[in-house]
């Protein structure tokens, strides 16, 4: 830990990028680059883990499974068919498909019902690293723990619930609110908004890519599964928040050339498998 509080964050920069995404090996196949497992897609909410999934395949994930409502698991696939969906109803099935991973993630769509619940506590059992967002993070918010192994990605209104406080006083010092949810929670922490903070309790980082066109739906979603696919691929909770979140950013610049209003999450995906690809 410090030995004092950090007053300023050190800016993420594409040279550092640059340096983390070696080549391939010619002789390289999917099982050298992780599996990536997506819980979410509540009722009604298929699309936020379809697009989190999505991402992980993008930023080079060689596997991604889906965990989801069982009337959702099919339609998922056929939109994204190198996606592995599954229909969970009960902990014994989370826990096959968790025993095949290498990654978590949780969130996106989940909800908070009696299923969200069950899903979100078998998924924190597990000792894989995980990546926790939206609606896992209103659980989190109602049951607090630490956990040193996971990745939390709040927005501000999020960030406000797992500190209890309000939204206007995590945005008055984002620095203060970043630091307070790390040793609150454990982990590392990114709260997103213009200039998304990182933090893991030692190193202070800030993203000053991206652009306001990227408020809008879905684009958490994205990251988080773009979080968990380079965290699969054997990236450090702290690097794959780093790079995932810069990823991410840079991709929604180069969406967003054609113009930020009407800017689509789904807009990303071939912006994200172009920057992994071109350093």
């Amino acid at each position: 830990m410090l030995n004092s509080t950090p007053k300023e964050a050190s800016p993420l920069t594409i040279e550092e990028l640059k340096k983390a995404l070696s080549p391939r090996q010619k002789n390289a196949h999917k099982g050298d680059f992780g599996h990536a497992l997506l819980i979410g897609g509540n009722q009604g909410y298929s699309g936020a883990i379809r697009l989190s999934a999505s991402a992980a395949l993008r930023i080079g994930s060689g596997l991604v499974s889906v965990a989801t409502r069982e009337e959702h698991a099919a339609l998922i696939t056929m939109s994204q068919p190198e996606l592995m969906c599954h229909g969970v109803n009960t902990a014994s099935e989370l826990k096959r498909l968790i025993n095949r991973s290498t990654v978590l993630a949780i969130g996106p769509g989940l909800g908070q019902t009696k299923w969200s619940y069950k899903v979100f506590e078998t998924a924190l059992e597990s000792p894989l690293p995980i990546v926790v967002d939206a609606d896992g993070l209103n659980l989190l918010a109602k049951e607090p723990r630490v956990n040193n192994n996971w990745i939390l990605t709040p927005h501000p209104a999020e960030a406000a619930r797992l500190l209890t406080c309000t939204t206007a006083e995590i945005q008055a010092n984002r620095i203060q609110a970043t630091i307070r949810l790390q040793k609150q929670y454990g982990g590392v922490v990114v709260l997103k908004g213009a200039g998304s903070l990182i933090y893991d309790g030692q190193q202070l980082a800030i993203c000053n890519a991206g652009n306001p066109g990227m408020a809008s739906a879905g684009m958490g979603d994205v990251l988080t599964g773009a979080i968990a696919g380079l965290m699969a691929q054997g990236f450090s909770l702290m690097d794959a928040t780093k790079f995932g979140v810069l990823i991410h950013a840079t991709a929604g610049d180069r969406a967003a050339k054609k113009g930020e209003r009407g800017l689509m999450a789904s807009d990303l995906m071939q912006y994200i498998r172009d920057v992994v690809n071109e350093y």
